[in-house]
């Protein structure tokens, strides 16, 4: 059975003609420890690794060929102690939980996890590189990121440095195989 954040974003999104990538989850588990978010694991297997609208990049586990396969090597990012503090301010907590990038847009803005609790309870956190004066670069956003991908691609949230294009259009996904 679908994920519906998946299924809804399939309406928005139409799969790469070449297909997604196979990924071996058990083998990611006792590789890295991680347990990945089902949403994201559909995602992958449905879509692979690319981009959206040229502009979003999803990393995957690591995929022979694929230049998007860099996800397990970047876990646990060092981050400088301004931004752990803010991070820390934005979750309210004293402590920063572990976070996984998984997402980067052409402007330098960066989609996290927040490796809190189960995964398919990990919620978004963005970093917006490039931000109004007086903006916090840091936003939470409590979904999971096949819906929070649905909510940006709709125009629901404006997580990033430039707003991806709403309205009729279809939005296009970039496989790194090549077909679109």
């Amino acid at each position: 059975m679908s994920h519906p954040a998946v299924t809804r974003l399939r309406q928005l999104l139409a799969p790469p003609g070449s297909g997604g990538d196979a990924v071996d989850w058990d083998e990611v588990e006792r590789s890295s420890g991680l347990v990945l978010p089902a949403d994201y694991r559909e995602f992958v297997e449905v879509y692979g690794g690319g981009e959206i609208d040229e502009y979003l990049s999803v990393s995957t586990p690591p995929v022979p060929g694929s230049p998007y396969g860099d996800l397990l090597e970047r876990k646990d990012p060092a981050l400088p102690e301004q931004d752990r503090e803010r991070i820390c301010a934005v979750l309210r907590r004293d402590v920063l939980p572990p976070l996984l990038p998984f997402a980067d847009t052409a402007s330098g803005d960066v989609a996290f996890w927040v490796r809190e609790g189960e995964p398919d309870g990990w919620r978004v956190l963005v970093f917006r590189r490039q931000t109004p004066y007086g903006t916090d670069r840091w936003t939470l956003f409590d979904r999971g990121m096949a819906d929070f991908c649905g909510a940006a691609l709709t125009g629901e949230v404006n997580p990033f440095s430039e707003r991806l294009p709403v309205g009729d259009r279809q939005h296009e996904f970039a496989g790194w195989r090549g077909a679109a």
